[in-house]
């Protein structure tokens, strides 16, 4: 890195020097844990095991302050008046633009001092997932750290943290030392370089993504911050006492299969190389299905579909898949739902801070890791209770709020089908109203619990309704009812179920054929505010690929625009949280927002939250969007609130 105008600063009087006028300021702060907490990995980014040590800003590039808080050798400026003043003329001051590289890090250090930014922020992190990387591939989560944009993107080499510290953490480096200075003015200012650089990619190539960066990611990546902030609470002592009985019965089934199979080792998850032998060599089964590397398959559909043919070539053997699968299960529960969960506990909160990444899929659907949350069972097929370790602390209760069939809504408003577009104006019944289509009866009919077949008809609608706009195929959905529903459909029938419903809904097929010309002829597709997914291989000569990249192309315009809805709502609950600091967002799962409250809060935060959520997203969006409340002590015993006709 060339040399710099990088300074130290002390006062707030120089702070204003440097900042003046400027209406853009780049900003990054550089922390350090408490010291009870220097011996635990990482903690230096945990908001709740450590502390900002200093604050950098640049206006200018090649220009930058250090304003130290928390060095232990050499002066720091006065926290509790700097910062003051920086919270009320740069955080808060809603008429600046803040640019920060990973804006969730940041916004979680000034949540812990109780201060949620007003400040308009872009977040360069984001922005970077949101440019291309080759000519059809956007840049994935670990290509856009900054020491890695800088050199790739900017031609200069930033020094690293290791280097500058040596060993030790931020605030054992002096603060007068030039190379403290440097090393922390050096991240503001070259994320002020970032951020130019992508609004000239964005505004040449693709304008719509800067519109979605500043409007809807960057926002997004603060109520993030403030999620991980707030982590999730959970029954740590329910958890022990279930794994215990979860162990129990994994050792009970290990001991029945052993019993039934003889002396084979089938490892933790039944896959192992010696009960794959003795199911296709032993028992000399037919292989139903094999892995992308063409040997047999032994994965839990395998198990479904070797159970089928059993039971009318081999009835003795059915028990052998049952055992199997239900000790798949009891498996999965333990490992991934207790042990998993309690690995990630955090000592000081007793809760778990997951990373909730919002630009990790190329619809713009979240990803949740370490732990992932997004994926708790649910109670029909979970008997040890996963969500009930999830449990609100004393005082409070967990309120969920769900996009009710976000989805097929988005879908109408794309096709245009007035039958569906009516059945959403008028707070009707999509599951009926696809029951009515697919087999020719009255309306009255399909909506009438009493009639005959109604349970069936009304599963099999559902399952149209939720694959049929990404192009399901009639083996497809022969497959869903019978692996999700247990219903058995000969595949003339599913033929003539979809061909109903297409001739029901007339304006389905126009928009499906339309999207899947569009995809083939410019080679991507977007969501409705523009988020864009290239798909290489929608003209490809191998089928395989080319169905596969056509139903890309219909599920991300869908499935896009949804989750660019939901990001849209969590950035107006977003507005109103600094009101309703007591209001605390803990999670979001697909088109659901979780949060924790006062019990007397309740009323206030559902009226609220609806608000935002069935705010109208964009000026063409002209189908109603409603949310549903559900609220509880655990997240497994969420009730909902007022009757619904949705489900």
């Amino acid at each position: 890195m060339k040399y710099q105008n990088y300074k130290l600063v002390l006062d707030k009087q120089k702070i204003k020097s440097y900042i003046k006028n400027h209406r853009f300021l780049a900003l990054d702060i550089e922390t350090s844990p408490f010291n009870k907490y220097r011996n635990n990995e990482k903690a230096s980014l945990d908001a709740h095991k450590s502390s900002i040590t200093g604050i950098s800003f640049s206006v200018k590039e090649g220009t930058g302050i250090y304003v130290p808080f928390n060095h232990k050798v050499g002066r720091n400026a006065d926290f509790a008046e700097i910062f003051v003043w920086i919270k009320i003329n740069i955080l808060m001051n809603e008429n600046l633009t803040v640019i920060i590289h990973n804006a969730a890090f940041e916004t979680m250090f000034f949540y812990a001092l109780g201060l949620i930014p007003k400040c308009r922020v872009y977040d360069t992190f984001a922005a970077a997932q949101m440019t291309l990387k080759t000519n059809s591939e956007f840049r994935k989560f670990s290509d856009c750290g900054l020491k890695k944009l800088v050199p790739e993107l900017l031609k200069e080499n930033l020094p690293k943290f290791e280097d500058i510290t040596n060993g030790k953490f931020f605030d054992e480096l002096s603060s007068e030392d030039f190379q403290t200075v440097s090393y922390a003015c050096a991240d503001s200012d070259y994320t002020l370089r970032l951020y130019r650089l992508f609004n000239d990619w964005f505004d040449k190539n693709l304008p719509k993504h800067r519109f979605i960066i500043e409007n809807i990611e960057s926002p997004t990546a603060i109520y993030v911050g403030i999620m991980k902030y707030n982590g999730i609470p959970l029954d740590a002592e329910l958890m022990k006492l279930k794994g215990a009985e979860a162990q129990k019965q994994i050792n009970q089934l290990k001991e029945d299969i052993k019993l039934t199979i003889g002396n084979i080792e089938i490892g933790e998850n039944a896959g192992t190389k010696a009960f794959k032998n003795y199911l296709y060599k032993t028992l000399k089964l037919p292989v139903l299905k094999k892995t992308e590397k063409l040997s047999e398959a032994v994965d839990d559909e395998t198990m479904i579909l070797l159970s089928q043919w059993c039971k009318v070539n081999r009835p003795e053997l059915v028990i052998i898949f049952n055992m199997i699968q239900e000790y798949r299960k009891w498996n999965k529960l333990k490992s991934t739902y207790i042990d998993g969960y309690l690995k990630f506990l955090n000592v000081v909160t007793n809760r778990i801070h997951p990373d909730l990444m919002p630009l990790s899929t190329q619809t713009g659907r979240f990803v949740s890791r370490n732990a992932n949350l997004q994926n708790c069972p649910r109670k029909d097929n979970d008997p040890i209770g996963v969500r009930n370790f999830i449990r609100a602390d004393d005082g409070k209760v967990l309120l969920s709020l769900d996009f009710s069939q976000i989805e097929l809504r988005v879908g109408a408003f794309y096709c245009r089908d007035e039958k569906m577009l009516e059945a959403y104006r008028n707070d009707g019944d999509i599951h009926a109203q696809t029951t009515s289509v697919i087999f020719n009866i009255p309306f009255s009919q399909a909506v009438d619990k009493n009639a005959p077949h109604y349970k069936e008809r009304r599963t099999i609608a559902k399952n149209c309704n939720f694959g049929v706009f990404y192009g399901l195929f009639p083996k497809g959905l022969k497959k869903t009812l019978e692996f999700k529903a247990g219903l058995n459909k000969s595949l003339e029938e599913c033929i003539q179920i979809i061909k109903n419903l297409k001739t029901g809904y007339k304006n389905l097929e126009n928009w499906q054929r339309r999207v899947k010309q569009e995809a083939s002829e410019y080679g991507y597709c977007e969501t409705y505010l523009g988020r864009r997914r290239y798909l290489p291989k929608i003209n490809s000569a191998d089928w395989r690929k080319k169905s596969f990249a056509q139903r890309c192309a219909l599920n991300t315009p869908i499935q896009g625009t949804a989750a660019d809805i939901l990001k849209i709502a969590m950035c107006q609950i977003l507005k109103g949280l600094p009101k309703r600091m007591w209001l605390k967002p803990i999670l979001q799962v697909h088109d659901e927002l979780v949060f924790e409250i006062p019990k007397d809060k309740l009323n206030e935060a559902v009226s609220f939250i609806k608000k935002c959520m069935e705010k109208k997203p964009f000026k063409d969006f002209d189908v109603p969007l409603i949310a549903e409340a559900s609220v509880g002590k655990t997240f497994g015993t969420l009730k909902e609130l007022g009757g619904s006709n949705t489900k």
